[in-house]
């Protein structure tokens, strides 16, 4: 139990940061306790990503200190923090993929031995720490041959090798599996009882009501509001990000399926090559995908998209056999895809959200081969205008919007092109409540406007939030098919973990 009376081990005080035209910290303050869970809570650009970036010395601060043991310190770079005993696990990995898992955990700190780098030492002294985390991999395993959650594992020992007195997860289960995610909260409840603090940021409120001990919550740069650990519930924590009563997250409607927009027939994917996959999506349906990690579905809408070849089978967009062997295919055929990644695949992040909204869009309105660009200033301002995009203009690089709106830019750029079929993979992860609302009100608007929408979602909330009926995978395969009467979690999970049968008794 936190002693809710002790000195602080690490606090910050008054701290205020500014970027051009944006002021990211006022005034913020907040203390970390001796062997505390503190869980930092905000939508995406309420600056705790800034906060975070100071304390690990990434950045510096206009104005405020920060107290260590009750003494001002100064942190000018990673290296400082580190030597504080203040570690920072980004949301973004940050391994060198050609190392192996043994040199990342000691990179810029490897033990050396007659002047050279003491691999024997390396890897014995990695063993415990993979032991720690559940990690069953040898530490001579190269990084590039391990799943992202196997990845985010290897960051979080890396973190735990440097003895860390206070250690800061950012968004550290975005990638992980519900095993791995387990995994990580047993380490995380362990560091606590070692007397660690641990500062732990998650859009995920359900992780948040289990690990926090106390919750402060930032809106706009500035405090918001604080919980203590019997005050911690989803609506109060909902309450302070957005400012507002959020009494129906999900406003779903049924909608009345339209014609046959989307038919995939025996399509077996590089992922799971024994098993054939049958699905439908009709115009003005809302079809969601559920399952476990690894199960398939993102591999089968890259398939669908052209992105990964297929192995057999046949798509088919409004009753026309189409042939997808290239992204192009698709996007001609009236296929969008918002992928999982954003920053990785669904945008160019050094370019303006104007480029990025035209970019699908160059082919269909180029005029004798030039840009038009009358064309491509209307798109950008419909689609500001439309998705409610926050951004200072449409030259802004789309790298510095926050990813709620990235997310918005990603969507918009698909619906420039009018699409018969848009497929979405996990289109809510990574940013918060207020912009997953607004994710969820243009999944809406869209199927209202007749477009087919087949998405990705390992939120089971978000499954039986928003689908008109939702298909379970399982290793590859389809499992069963749940109407919107009959979706719940028994259901969906009995058929994610393999169950032959849905509850309305249909053979799969």
């Amino acid at each position: 139990m936190v002693d809710a009376s002790a000195a602080p081990l690490l606090e910050v005080r008054q701290l205020s940061k500014r970027f051009p035209g944006v002021l990211a910290l006022r005034s913020v303050s907040l203390r970390v306790l001796p062997g505390e869970v503190l869980a930092v809570i905000g939508e995406n650009g309420a600056g705790k990503s800034t906060l975070m970036k100071i304390l690990a010395g990434v950045q510096k601060p206009d104005t405020g200190e920060v107290l260590l043991d009750g003494r001002p310190v100064e942190i000018n770079s990673v290296r400082e923090a580190i030597g504080l005993g203040i570690v920072l696990i980004h949301q973004e990995l940050n391994l060198s993929d050609n190392l192996d898992i043994g040199a990342n955990i000691f990179l810029g700190r490897e033990p050396r031995r007659c002047g050279l780098i003491d691999k024997q030492r390396i890897f014995r002294e990695s063993q415990p720490l993979l032991a720690r985390i559940g990690l069953e991999q040898s530490p001579r395993t190269l990084v590039n041959q391990l799943a992202i959650g196997q990845q985010q594992m290897v960051e979080i020992a890396k973190a735990l090798s440097s003895q860390a007195r206070v250690l800061i997860m950012d968004e550290p289960t975005s990638s992980l599996s519900q095993h791995e995610a387990e995994q990580l909260f047993r380490v995380v409840h362990q560091l606590r009882s070692n007397g660690v603090s641990i500062v732990y940021i998650s859009h995920r409120l359900g992780e948040v009501r289990e690990l926090a001990d106390r919750v402060v919550v930032l809106r706009d740069g500035e405090n918001a509001g604080e919980l203590a650990r019997e005050e911690i519930c989803h609506d109060q924590m909902v309450k302070l990000m957005v400012g507002r009563d959020v009494s129906q997250f999900y406003q779903h409607q049924l909608h009345a399926p339209g014609p046959l927009a989307l038919e995939v027939r025996g399509v077996r994917t590089l992922a799971h090559a024994r098993h054939s996959i049958d699905l439908q999506v009709h115009a003005g349906e809302i079809v969601g995908l559920a399952g476990l990690v690894g199960a398939g579905r993102t591999e089968l809408l890259r398939a669908i998209f052209g992105v990964d070849p297929m192995l057999g089978g046949e798509i088919r967009v409004a009753g026309q056999s189409v042939r997808v062997s290239h992204p192009r295919d698709a996007i001609q055929a009236g296929i969008g895809l918002v992928p999982e990644d954003r920053k990785e695949q669904g945008l160019v992040l050094e370019m303006a959200v104007r480029e990025n909204l035209s970019l699908p869009s160059l082919r269909r309105d180029q005029t004798r081969g030039f840009l038009n660009r009358e064309r491509e200033a209307d798109i950008t301002r419909q689609m500001i205008g439309d998705l409610r995009i926050k951004t200072p203009g449409p030259e802004q690089i789309v790298q510095f919007l926050s990813g709620g709106n990235q997310q918005k830019v990603v969507l918009g750029k698909w619906l420039a092109m009018n699409p018969k079929v848009l497929l979405l993979d996990e289109p809510t992860r990574g940013i918060d409540v207020g912009a997953k609302r607004e994710i969820y009100r243009l999944m809406e608007e869209l199927a209202d406007k007749g477009v087919a929408v087949l998405f990705v979602s390992s939120e089971m909330e978000e499954i039986l939030g928003m689908s008109d009926r939702a298909l379970v995978m399982h290793e590859g395969r389809i499992t069963g098919e749940l109407q919107r009467e009959e979706l719940s979690e028994e259901a969906v999970m009995n058929l994610a973990t393999g169950g032959g049968r849905n509850p309305a008794g249909v053979s799969q």
